[in-house]
């Protein structure tokens, strides 16, 4: 399972924290991550680049030169592309860049980057991170006792205006909130420092309970089928069940001789159910015969028809 180093605002290490293993164990899918870091690379482009065309640019509507009789070339306009001023060909003209990621690559990235910062020991954890007064020499002095590298990722679970002053100056420490963490921040920090908090609502961002409700709405099937098999790999794996199915089972041969031959109290209490079910059943042939025999005394004759005794 993995885990994490605790330590306090002195720089020691506390305790040994357990991670969740579906966000911070997850398989590292690294043409996946590939794909949503160059999507959101892509989408950070504003796209506003333009140029202008011989149509665009101002000038050129008269002739330059009459038609014939210069012996030069033929022109219409001062503002054609191969004359100096004249309009761009194949400009860059505004336009957008998006590129849309499914939501499922873009969780499944998360969590890929998250266990790769988990695996190679890149995340630390704070028992607390809280400053009296905004001061950047506080913040470096944090940052001086524990192991990190130079470029740190620091995500909080709320605002604190005291961290955000202490931190905004320090070029090597981008300050974040756990809302707006992404795939290239992850990739491109060497550490991710963040309190004890962040952790319990990463995993409430892209944790399975909420992979599972945000599927119930349009794959329930899917959603209860995948709940069934986590139910029966638990009762699987855990030993106390196991120990409680050895021993309830029974063991001895004379339990299971009285399992496979039935006493006879029980060869006796049925006997009477036998014959009172028999008697039942001659009483209702014996209904069905009354009324097929009622039934064709009482019925119609036809028009016109004579008896047989006439």
């Amino acid at each position: 399972m993995p885990s994490a180093h605790v330590y306090d605002m002195d720089g020691n290490v506390v305790r040994e924290e357990q991670l969740d293993p579906y966000v911070f164990g997850a398989p590292v899918n690294t043409a996946l991550l590939h794909q949503v870091v160059t999507a959101q690379l892509t989408n950070r482009r504003q796209g506003n680049a333009n140029t202008k065309t011989r149509s665009e640019v101002s000038g050129g509507n008269r002739k330059p030169y009459r038609q014939k009789g210069t012996g030069r070339a033929r022109q219409g306009s001062t503002r054609a592309p191969h004359w100096r001023g004249g309009g761009t060909v194949f400009g860059p003209q505004p336009h957008a860049y998006e590129r849309a990621i499914p939501r499922k690559m873009k969780r499944i990235a998360m969590r890929a980057a998250l266990s790769d910062k988990a695996a190679n020991g890149r995340i630390l954890l704070l028992e607390t991170l809280t400053f009296e007064e905004p001061r950047t020499r506080d913040m470096e002095n944090l940052l001086a006792t524990l192991p990190l590298e130079r470029h740190v990722l620091l995500l909080m679970p709320e605002r604190d205006e005291n961290v955000i002053r202490s931190a905004r100056n320090i070029h090597r420490v981008k300050l974040g909130h756990v809302a707006s963490t992404n795939v290239v921040d992850l990739l491109k920090y060497d550490h991710v420092l963040m309190p004890v908090g962040t952790i319990e609502k990463l995993v409430a961002m892209f944790g399975e309970a909420a992979d599972d409700a945000l599927q119930m709405k349009r794959h329930p099937r899917v959603v209860l089928r995948r709940q069934k098999r986590r139910a029966q790999a638990a009762f699987a794996n855990a030993p106390a069940a196991s120990e409680a199915a050895d021993s309830a089972a029974p063991t001895t041969a004379k339990a299971k001789a009285a399992k496979a031959t039935p006493s006879a109290t029980s060869k006796a209490e049925a006997a009477p159910r036998r014959r009172t079910s028999q008697a039942n059943k001659t009483s209702q042939t014996d209904r069905a015969d009354k009324t097929t025999q009622t039934d064709g005394d009482t019925a119609p004759r036809r028009r016109g028809s004579r008896s047989r005794e006439e």
